[in-house]
């Protein structure tokens, strides 16, 4: 008998767990028995391991082997444990005792020749052997710049099989991690060229000092897209967590780009406005995959047309938009993904949706059931609404409006603010304070409150819409320079609800 050990991980949504693979060579009629909950893809890595090591010069044994991977009631999936597999069966038919194996965790899959193929989240995985105390990971070369994004663990990368069992004897070496360049940023629009529109500009520059979820109503053509394609622009960039945890989740997906692997502006995502639900919370069979929502985590994600998104995924927004994360149950266990996003709906008035709101040919009762399909529970849970209207010829002749860097100076200096106002209570941006504080440690004098209070008491509003309107109000405080709210930012958080928006 004659026993073989590597090691690999098993990512279940973004967490990783350490899988310890067995090769066992007895006697018996040839054959390969792999036990411990593999689904279709790994069943299908005994082909690739065979034909693998055949290739690359080595003997493959003709007995029978038994690789179990342990622990044995969690499932696998994919064809991360390729080379893993093949270095145990390698070790346990050449009775090998190699040290290097014994303390490396392994990931990759194997082409039939023996070469080593990129595989999808490495970032993870990587992440997970470094919790667990593991000093080394050998990733294929094409995953070496995302794995080295994980400080105080060494990384190598690996090209073949034949490389890999040179280097595990001694023998040969591997590829070193270089330093990635930083992404060059993109050119963007500046928001000088919005001609006119003062109070939607006005809806955005709040929406990213404080995080909050903004809608925007008006005719086709006005800049509804425009406008929330800039809203990316206007935030800062994530900090070194935040962007391993953004860079993280789309590793999952399959996004990355092999260039440039590190994510460090917050994402933008639009999804098509006929998305399924698994698409926009996400979905798939066997363990679940991220969705818009995930992938638009730390960022913006913008529904075009939400008037004609289904109303089951516009419902199934609720629950992420509250607790900033989204748990999905499938057959192989429950994945749990951060969802911590801004969210930015356009849609139009009507149908038919006509410049001038007097040519509208569409019944009132088209007009009611057209934006009733956003349930009040989904809107009440949106900080800014504005109306956008049409702009007369005089617009063009108006002065140049304030730049994107000028924008982009008060954001930040208003999210500085909230940081070190919140920063005592593990809070960064006024979208995630709760409710509680505000109206305990944080609460402001009746004379303050006097409009917010008479809304609640005339039912105009709920007790979450007053909550999030005392978050806005916080936020045009810290763009103001005041330490707290005054009567007027209480005044025009309120009508951002109740009117439309207004400065």
């Amino acid at each position: 008998m004659a026993l073989g050990r590597a090691f690999s991980v098993a990512v279940r949504g973004l967490d990783g767990h350490i899988v310890e693979i067995e090769a066992d060579i007895t006697s018996g009629l040839p054959g390969v028995h792999l036990v411990g909950l593999p689904d279709a893809a790994l069943q299908e890595s005994r082909d690739r391991v065979r034909a693998a090591i055949t290739n690359c010069g080595s003997d493959w044994p003709q007995a029978r082997l038994t690789l179990a991977l342990s622990p044995a009631t969690l499932p696998k999936m994919g064809s991360v444990y390729d080379i893993a597999l093949a270095m145990a069966v390698m070790s346990a038919h050449g009775k090998a005792e190699w040290n290097r194996l014994e303390k490396t965790v392994l990931l990759g899959e194997l082409a039939l020749d023996g070469r080593v193929r990129p595989v999808k989240g490495v970032l993870p995985a990587v992440l997970a052997a470094k919790r667990e105390g593991w000093p080394l990971v050998v990733v294929p070369v094409e995953n070496l710049a995302e794995a080295a994004l994980v400080h105080d663990i060494d990384v190598k990368g690996v090209r073949t099989l034949g490389q890999l069992k040179s280097w595990i004897e001694g023998k040969g070496q591997l590829e070193e991690s270089v330093e990635t360049p930083s992404p060059a940023p993109s050119p963007t629009a500046d928001l000088a060229d919005v001609i006119g529109q003062t109070q939607a500009r006005y809806a955005v520059e709040v929406a990213a000092a404080g995080a909050h979820h903004l809608m925007l109503t008006g005719p086709p053509g006005i800049g509804k897209t425009m406008l929330a394609q800039w809203l990316p622009g206007l935030l800062p960039t994530l900090t070194e967590s935040e962007a391993l945890e953004v860079t993280a989740i789309h590793s999952v997906a399959g996004l990355l780009s092999g260039s440039t692997p590190l994510i460090t502006r917050p994402p933008f995502v639009a999804p098509h406005h006929t998305s399924s639900v698994a698409a926009m919370v996400g979905g798939g069979s066997g363990m679940a995959r991220p969705g818009a929502v995930s992938r638009a985590h730390r960022g913006v994600l913008f529904l075009d047309e939400c008037a004609e998104i289904g109303v089951s995924v516009m419902e199934a927004l609720r629950t992420p938009l509250e607790d900033g994360e989204i748990r999905l149950a499938r057959r192989d266990g429950v994945a749990r993904y951060p969802a911590r996003f801004q969210l930015v709906l356009a849609a139009n008035p009507c149908p038919c949706a006509p410049a001038d709101p007097r040519d509208c040919i569409c019944p009132g009762q088209v007009k009611r059931r057209y934006l009733g399909k956003l349930s009040g529970p989904l809107l009440d849970r949106v900080d800014l609404v504005v109306e956008m209207h049409p702009q007369l010829a005089g617009a063009f002749a108006q002065q140049e409006g304030e730049s994107t860097a000028a924008v982009c100076q008060r954001v930040a200096t208003a999210r500085q603010a909230a940081a070190e106002r919140w920063g005592p209570y593990g809070i960064r941006t006024n979208a995630e304070v709760s409710g509680s504080l505000l109206r305990k440690r944080f609460r402001l004098p009746p004379a303050v409150m006097k409009p917010l209070s008479g809304a609640l008491d005339r039912k105009q509003i709920s007790m979450r819409g007053a909550d999030r309107s005392l978050r806005v109000a916080w936020t045009l405080a810290d763009l103001a320079g005041r330490t707290s709210p005054v009567l007027e930012d209480v005044s025009t958080a309120l009508s951002f609800r109740q009117s439309g928006g207004a400065r």
